[in-house]
């Protein structure tokens, strides 16, 4: 399907001021700096690759931000923990110029199932942000709308008192 030029733009402004998405519990104001800004350079690279033809999806550095908030909220599961160390080596490699995360906790690679879970996790989280800039865009609106009908009111006497 298509994309529509106001969708694309609506994307591309989203790059930017679309929130990022953590785990429940407190701890995203602890996000490090750089996976922010890589956040911001992923989703510019996703939005290229989906203005492409390719389906749009959450991004690496997002999948890593979620994941180091939801470890810091509960103990994870061995496969999650696995999925969290391989993305987020994939993320930091990239932030760094090709820095690498210590041998000892290093993931090169994961099953199938895990991969499913992490592109699962991808995708809901792009759904989460579409919909948060959805509803911030909805909201505006709404409340131009609302503006312009108490500004004609205000405008427009009335016809009758009665």
């Amino acid at each position: 399907m298509a994309k529509t030029t106001s969708s694309m733009i609506s994307d591309l402004v989203g790059t930017f001021s679309d929130p990022i998405i953590v785990f429940p519990g407190g701890w995203g104001d602890t996000l490090p700096e750089w996976i922010k800004t890589q956040i911001t350079l992923e989703r510019l690279a996703e939005n290229m690759r989906a203005a492409h033809g390719g389906q749009p999806t959450g991004t690496d550095a997002e999948a890593t931000a979620y994941l180091y908030t939801a470890s810091l909220t509960a103990p994870m599961s061995d496969d999650w923990t696995k999925i969290y160390l391989y993305v987020a080596g994939k993320t930091y490699a990239r932030a760094n110029r090709g820095g690498q995360i210590p041998e000892d906790i290093k993931v090169d690679s994961l099953s199938e199932e895990q991969m499913a879970d992490l592109n699962r996790l991808k995708e809901w989280l792009y759904c989460q942000r579409a919909r948060a800039r959805q509803d911030r865009e909805r909201a505006e609106r709404r409340q131009k709308k609302e503006e312009m009908a108490a500004r004609m009111k205000v405008a427009q006497p009335a016809l009758f008192d009665f």
